[in-house]
């Protein structure tokens, strides 16, 4: 690698959600890995980014456009491909699922008020923790405008105008369509379940979207699908777990509204994997030292910017409850690495130039020894001290 990267900067100490767990972030590869991204990286610039309307204002220097020109011509080639194989995964406007589908009606005036009723009657008998995680994942999920952003930063993919045609671009703009019902369902749930503090919730999300992200894709569509891929899997994993939880208090229409999200999110996996998968096939040398590469930089969650305002360590605090209550914990990390390594058939490698076979080797490794990790990370978020929360009115958790 060309220079070292502050992960501090982009990863809770503590324990993220849909990021690896703090104390797995003592791993730490081999020092051969330090140059293995110059097969991927052209001349890159530097630049100093300075992340506003957060409490930590991180400033770090960042790597951008990454990936060698000649590369890009790989994505271009592959536009033909991405429109028989990855648009499927989406569906019609007309045929999704939206918000209105699972909340109450105002349009019928008689039944909207006992529906409401009905719904904040079920609310009252869940615990102020899931709705930490609740808002949280809400939250995450309003900050679709920085994922788009994201997304158009990616040499070789991005949306030149804003409506280009190409299959790329289409992917990219119908994805967030139908990322956007998310937040919006969730969101609104939460409005109409009076249980948290609305206004402290919505400055959240003005200040995460403010604050962006750090993802370290560095402008590089290798990087990129990589992280989307894990991501989505994460979020798969998080949201199916908070249908469970909602479940097991009783909640039936709750659980199916989380479930709902899970099911999108595992299809956009699906496509993600189906890109990185085709990556690996067209050029398996780049692509495993890109899965290395960002392997060893770590996942970290989109919201780890997190801020209300009153909270310094908001997303420290949050991402506690949410490896506490299972919702998503080290082992599901692991799982994911493992999961992946296996989907793109890492080990199954020939061919390999030597940096090649040192990033296989460094991928197939790591969930072995991120498995002896474990236990110190699930003992360590129960030693978290119970602390107040904006979101519900200050009330403990």
């Amino acid at each position: 690698m060309a220079m070292k990267m502050n992960t501090n900067i982009f990863q809770s100490p503590k324990y993220p959600s849909f990021s690896l767990p703090a104390v797995i972030t003592s791993l730490r590869p081999p020092k051969l890995f330090t140059a293995t991204s110059s097969s991927l990286r052209s001349r890159s610039n530097e630049v100093e980014m300075k992340v506003k309307n957060s409490p930590r204002s991180p400033c770090h220097v960042q790597i951008t456009h990454s990936m060698p020109p000649h590369k890009i011509e790989i994505f271009k080639s592959m536009e033909s491909w991405v429109e028989e194989s990855v648009l499927v995964h989406l569906k019609p406007v007309e045929n999704c699922w939206q918000p209105h589908d699972f909340l109450p009606d105002p349009a019928s005036s008689d039944e909207f008020h006992d529906q409401v009723k009905e719904l904040r009657e079920r609310a009252k008998e869940i615990p102020d923790d899931y709705f930490v995680v609740l808002v949280g994942h809400m939250i995450t999920e309003e900050a679709l405008p920085t994922y788009q952003t994201c997304l158009n930063t990616f040499d070789g993919v991005r949306d030149e105008n804003g409506a280009s045609p190409t299959p790329w671009a289409v992917w990219i703009r119908a994805w967030t369509a139908e990322e956007n019902r998310h937040g919006d369902l969730l969101n609104k749930y939460l409005y109409l379940s009076g249980r948290v503090d609305m206004r402290q919730v919505e400055k959240t999300i003005q200040y995460l979207i403010g604050s962006g992200m750090g993802s370290s894709t560095e402008n590089n569509p290798y990087l990129g699908f990589i992280y989307t891929s894990f991501q989505e899997r994460a979020t798969f994993v998080s949201h199916g777990s908070t249908s469970r939880l909602a479940l097991g208090h009783g909640d039936v229409k709750l659980a199916q509204i989380c479930g709902t999200v899970a099911s999108d999110e595992k299809r956009h996996e699906t496509a993600y994997t189906k890109i990185v998968e085709k990556l690996f096939e067209i050029d398996p040398d780049g692509t495993v030292i890109a899965f290395a590469e960002m392997m060893r930089k770590k996942i970290t969650m989109p919201a780890s910017y997190m801020y209300d305002g009153v909270d310094d360590n908001l997303f420290d605090h949050f991402s506690a409850i949410v490896q506490r209550l299972g919702v998503y914990t080290a082992t599901d990390y692991t799982d994911i690495v493992e999961y992946l390594v296996g989907k793109w058939k890492a080990g199954n490698l020939i061919g390999l130039s030597p940096q090649g076979q040192k990033a296989q080797d460094y991928v197939c490794g790591l969930p072995k020894q991120m498995r002896r990790l474990e236990e110190r990370a699930h003992e360590r978020a129960k030693k978290r001290p119970v602390i107040p929360f904006s979101w519900i009115y200050d009330r403990k958790a």
